[in-house]
């Protein structure tokens, strides 16, 4: 019965982070130390500079 409980919180903790994904990504989005830590975390990532960020500052990528 426990693990029967466990399985449905986890599916109802799955399906509410699924439907509400945009919205608790902008709430933590909205705190500059998170926001500081994503974007260096994501500056990290080669593909990341290399072919978004020009496109989204509207250079070309090399």
């Amino acid at each position: 019965m426990r693990m029967l409980s466990w399985i449905v919180m986890l599916g109802v903790a799955f399906y509410m982070i699924s439907r509400y994904k945009y919205r608790i990504l902008n709430v933590l989005l909205a705190v500059g130390v998170i926001r500081k830590v994503v974007v260096s975390i994501t500056m990290r990532l080669p593909y990341l500079r290399e072919k978004i960020l020009p496109e989204i500052l509207g250079r070309t990528a090399i």
